[in-house]
């Protein structure tokens, strides 16, 4: 999600750092913008009038493609620029129940296919998160995709509220949510105010357009950008998240879809505003295995000689993070961590089984371990952007994005009474990560979803990828979307802790199989397992 790309890495951070975002009605000015036009025959073909009155003129938008830079210190910009990549913007309503309403643009990039004579047509890329931006992956998902690359137009998109796309800002304080309750009813009551404050400082700020975020309103706006395409059906590759943004669109848009990959694929049940909770084995077991990892380097990181004892070490950490903040680091460069705070690091670092993942988990436990001695610490450049963007407001959009949109999709419990009994039944059992999975968020302060979540009620031939030690999206949520679409195929890794899979971690067989269907367009026969490489 062998090393993540800048896009998966971004993605990864997503899944745990609920963002947010300072709303942009006008259009990013130094991005080209798509505009309606009647003359548009091909995308208007596609789009049909099946649409909805007033949506047609969205579908019959004619992009206007121009360099994806927006200004001279625009990095990703001009990585896409060296790669080939243009950029537009996509006019969308706000409402879609109100087309001559409100505007907001979606930012997206594309690729264009080389092997014009073999082009197969489109294909829609979602990194997760939700919140993930996807504007720059199509220079990496070409590479991962080998022969088949060139024959695609592969489309990145920033959803809506997201990166480029009229951009959220909620001006939260903090950039991450998904925080633990901590040892104690103390802390859990600071998580309450803190959960609340998040909440209501998007209200405030965004009232008019929380309503109109949603996957239901990504889904209608990845199908303007299908007919804008003038794609009458198109390819989708989606990652975490992105499986249940792809799998709404199924549902939505039956008959619009061509060659669907699902990458660290959620169950539509299983995607709600606790997003791990039940996935407590599996995190337990991802935890434990990257222990057994560090044991066998305790000369380097000093954490232990055995599983158990680094075990031990990451108990001693998190208690005395309780007793009072960790101080890590030194003026101006210091940071202060207590016990809702060090689990979300720990979550954050066993998503991933790589050994270079391995490594920045156990020399930022290296950091927290001498601080708990009550020992100086030095924190390194990769550590100190971890911590600010964690414990500070300076990144902090894509967090309230991705809080909006799955807040804005299904409803969470509002009592915090519940949240605190639940913690406290799963405390015994999971006392490290029962608090972070079962604590309160801001969704139980939001305001009710608009619209019902989308149920799987339609087929859809896609190709399932799973890992089975995935602790994001469990392997059983990931059979379970399986057994819903009956024509879908199943490919699975064993052995592996890791979420994400396809292109980035490095798996002949994986990686294979996923080509083979993009190139042909047939799935397996069968279901397929593929074997993690031993360490």
């Amino acid at each position: 999600m062998t090393t993540l790309s800048p896009a998966l890495r971004r993605a990864s951070a997503a899944g745990l750092a609920l963002a947010a975002a300072c709303l942009t009605a006008s259009p990013t000015p130094a991005t080209a913008t798509a505009r309606p036009t009647a003359g548009h025959e091909r995308a208007a073909a596609t789009a049909g009038h099946a649409q909805g009155a007033g949506l047609d003129r969205y579908y019959r938008q004619r992009p206007v493609w121009g360099s994806c830079v927006q200004g001279p210190g625009d990095r990703t910009g001009h990585d896409l620029a060296k790669a080939g990549v243009r950029c537009a913007d996509v006019t969308v309503p706000l409402d879609y129940a109100d087309p001559r309403g409100r505007t907001i643009t979606v930012a997206v990039s594309r690729l264009k296919a080389t092997d014009t004579r073999h082009r197969i047509g489109s294909i829609l890329l979602n990194n997760g998160g939700p919140g993930g931006p996807a504007l720059e992956s199509p220079p990496d998902i070409r590479t991962a995709m080998k022969e088949a690359g060139p024959r695609y137009d592969i489309i990145g998109f920033d959803p809506r509220f997201v990166g480029r796309s009229t951009p959220l800002d909620c001006h939260w304080p903090v950039g991450t949510s998904v925080l633990a309750a901590g040892l104690g009813r103390d802390s859990f009551e600071r998580q309450v105010a803190l959960q609340k404050g998040l909440a209501d400082k998007c209200r405030a700020t965004n009232a008019p357009v929380l309503p109109y975020i949603s996957t239901r309103n990504t889904a209608r706006d990845m199908d303007v950008i299908r007919g804008v395409l003038g794609e009458r059906k198109i390819s989708y590759l989606g990652y975490s998240y992105g499986t249940y943004l792809g799998t709404v669109y199924t549902q939505m848009f039956p008959g619009r879809f061509d060659r669907t990959v699902l990458d660290g694929a959620l169950a539509p049940d299983d995607y709600n505003p606790r997003l791990l909770r039940g996935a407590e084995p599996e995190n337990e077991r991802a935890l434990s295995a990257w222990a057994a990892w560090a044991a066998r380097r305790d000369g380097t990181y000093g954490l232990g000689r055995s599983r158990a004892a680094v075990l031990a070490t990451v108990h001693r950490i998190v208690v005395a993070s309780g007793r009072g903040p960790l101080t890590v680091g030194t003026a101006p460069h210091a940071f202060r961590l207590d016990d809702t705070q060090v689990p979300s690091l720990l979550v954050a670092g066993i998503a991933d089984d790589t050994a270079r993942q391995r490594n920045t988990l156990a020399e930022q436990l290296s950091v927290l371990a001498r601080a708990a001695a009550g020992r100086p610490t030095r924190l390194s450049p990769e550590f100190t952007v971890v911590l600010r963007g964690m414990l500070t407001g300076d990144d902090a959009k894509s967090p309230a994005a991705q809080s909006a949109i799955i807040c804005g999709d299904k409803p969470a419990p509002r009592d915090p009474e519940r949240y605190w009994r639940d913690i406290e039944r799963h405390r015994a059992r999971h006392p490290l990560f029962g608090p972070l999975t079962r604590n309160i968020g801001p969704c139980a302060f939001w305001d009710r979803p608009r619209e019902a979540p989308t149920t799987v009620h339609r087929d859809a031939p896609a190709l399932i990828v799973a890992a089975t030690g995935d602790p994001r999206a469990t392997y059983r949520s990931s059979r379970a979307l399986h057994a819903l679409l009956p024509s879908s195929k199943l490919v699975t890794l064993k052995g592996a802790h890791r979420h994400g899979l396809y292109g980035e971690y490095g798996n002949a067989c994986v990686d294979g199989e996923v080509n083979r269907y993009l190139a042909t367009g047939k799935l397996p026969e069968n279901d397929r397992t593929c074997v993690k490489r031993a360490d």
